[in-house]
């Protein structure tokens, strides 16, 4: 089960990423001016000290920061899942709408204006709903009455019956897409995924503390390295959940849809 972000999302984009910085360099000039004395005390200075204290620091960089790197593809690979999920879904939405076009009416009518009806929903309603992660339900209530509508038509000639197999092959396309979507707004990385790159940070900035410098280069250098920890997770935890934060999925798609039905 994820972990919950869902304040992070409401604070803006900038403020949120100067705010992730703000408290990893602020947790290590902390612990630079509480933690690393009493640190000092269990390790005595030693010649060479240093130089070992930084290739166990390089070594552990090197497989955290591979952790970090394949946690943030996975994470973007979610949202890049779930755009192409939304792409699918109008398309075959699209596909579907010039099918009923050549029903003869009224059913033809009816079926576009339940598409229309549904595409509306999803653009001004659902959503504004996925992007505070909240699955929108009365979509499912427009998409089955959809799919009861186009089953009531009976074909009656060869070619209408050519005409009906594509539109329900469309559909059902269509309802296996928005049920990915749906499933979707929920999605995030694992907790124990959280839990290594958040120790894994408290170690890498451990490491440093016991490093034998001044302390201004303490901060300065320790300052640098928490600055760009606190980057790297405020890019996945914005990347988390597809539909929320500055890199999600848009309704671009589906605008594009309804504007050129609204040009029929």
């Amino acid at each position: 089960m994820p972990f919950d972000f869902t304040w992070f999302y409401d604070i803006p984009t900038a403020r949120a990423a100067l705010l992730m910085v703000a408290a990893f360099v602020a947790f290590y000039w902390a612990g630079a001016v509480i933690v690393r004395p009493i640190l000092r005390m269990f390790v005595r200075r030693a010649p060479g000290l240093n130089d070992l204290i930084g290739y166990i620091l390089s070594c552990f960089c090197v497989f955290y920061g591979l952790l970090l790197g394949l946690i943030a593809v996975t994470a973007y690979q979610n949202v890049e899942s779930a755009e192409q999920n939304v792409t699918r879904e109008a398309a075959a939405l699209s596909a579907l709408y010039e099918d009923v076009s050549r029903y003869p009416e009224p059913h033809g009518q009816n079926l576009r204006w339940l598409i229309r009806d549904y595409t509306r929903y999803v653009i001004k309603y659902a959503w504004p709903l996925q992007q505070q992660g909240i699955i929108p339900e009365e979509g499912t209530i427009r998409a089955e009455a959809l799919f009861d509508r186009l089953l009531d038509f009976q074909p009656s000639t060869p070619g209408e019956e050519i005409l009906h197999a594509e539109a329900l092959r469309q559909i059902n396309h269509f309802l296996e897409c928005r049920r990915l979507r749906l499933h979707s707004i929920r999605a995030g990385l694992p907790r124990a995924m959280w839990i290594v790159m958040f120790v894994g940070a408290f170690f890498n900035i451990l490491l440093c503390w016991m490093f034998d410098t001044r302390f201004l280069t303490q901060l300065v250098l320790g300052g640098i390295l928490a600055a760009y920890l606190g980057l790297m997770m405020y890019l996945i935890v914005d990347m988390n959940q597809p539909f929320r934060g500055e890199v999600s999925v848009s309704p671009e798609a589906f605008e594009m849809l309804y504007k050129r039905m609204l040009e029929d």
